[in-house]
């Protein structure tokens, strides 16, 4: 079966399988790994503390991998504290770079003349037509089934992809929800010419900063294992339902505002979760795509699995 779509095109990859941003998760080892496999890796800006080290992160990158890779800004809750993070994947030359969160007009502004792919992720059509005004190469549309930040409304990936494939001529990449190959088979039904994917790739084995109780519990859990937090201050977020979440959901029910839930919501509080596999004193980042998860792969594996998944179904169509 022929993979070509305009987004391997775009990014000189095989498959059209992208790894997201993954808050404190996503680093050298994973991009390199989904790279190698023919997807596009990537590395997440944000979480590091300085330029230094993003440069670091993505010589690493280039040690393990002589495939595309990206570089994702979660800009939405940094200010313009990433035009300096920015600035380092300008000078590498990073291949492409994902925008998630916030207004990402000043760092097309910083990538005006600059030979890097730009997609941004977005969960409605207007951001998506948005998007393709400022310059995107492409978008990536997330459903409300998908781990971590969502949209304000509760679209799902079945309706909103066909919508902004309608809206938009650029390609468009499709998330939440997709774990497999019928999902991926699915996505481009829809009309997308990619898929990306989060939660899924964090249990396989190269995602090595995540937690084995963070895996495990994405193995063991189902899709009703998720909850959305955050929406009282209109960021809604799907996370691992556990005692930790709901004391979150006590205190917008009783407060709705930023500064009771601030120590609750943080990224220390994230970290205690991930890293630390600590249920009580935080969370955990996940898609209602963890009741299609029942193994923790390597990526290789995972990327063998889908394919053959998805060319199954296609030779049961002719």
């Amino acid at each position: 079966m022929e993979w070509e779509t305009r987004i391997t095109n775009l990014l000189g990859i095989q498959y059209p399988i992208i790894q997201g941003g993954l808050a404190y998760l996503a680093y050298s080892d994973l991009a390199a790994a989904v790279s190698n496999a023919g997807g596009l890796g990537q590395i997440t800006a944000m979480s590091l503390q300085t330029p230094e080290e993003l440069r670091e992160e993505i010589h690493k990158v280039r040690q393990k991998t002589d495939k595309p890779f990206g570089v994702n800004y979660a800009i939405g809750q940094h200010g313009r504290k990433y035009e300096h993070m920015l600035q380092v994947a300008i000078d590498e030359k990073v291949p492409a770079i994902t925008m998630t969160g916030g207004n990402p007009a000043p760092i097309f502004d910083m990538l005006k003349g600059v030979d890097i792919k730009k997609l941004v992720l977005v969960a409605a059509r207007r951001q998506a037509e948005k998007a393709e005004e400022l310059g995107a190469d492409a978008v990536m549309v997330v459903g409300q089934e998908g781990g971590g930040h969502l949209g304000r409304s509760d679209t799902g990936t079945f309706v909103l992809i066909p919508q902004v494939v309608d809206a938009v001529s650029i390609p468009v990449i499709a998330s939440g929800g997709i774990g497999d190959g019928r999902g991926m088979l699915a996505a481009l039904a829809l009309g997308a010419e990619g898929i990306e994917m989060g939660t899924r790739f964090i249990a396989t084995k190269e995602c090595v900063h995540a937690h084995e109780h963070y895996k495990n519990r994405l193995v063991e859990g189902t899709e009703n294992d998720t909850v959305v937090i955050k929406r009282s201050i209109g960021a809604p977020a799907r996370a691992i339902a556990n005692d930790f979440t709901n004391k979150i959901l006590e205190l917008e029910k009783e407060f709705g505002d930023y500064e009771h839930l601030r120590e609750f919501i943080s990224g220390e509080a994230n970290k205690r979760y991930i890293y630390d596999g600590n249920d009580q004193e935080g969370f955990g980042w996940a898609g209602q795509v963890m009741g299609l998860i029942k193994d923790v792969p390597t990526v290789a594996e995972l990327f063998e699995r889908m394919i053959g998944e998805a060319e199954s179904i296609r030779r049961n169509w002719v």
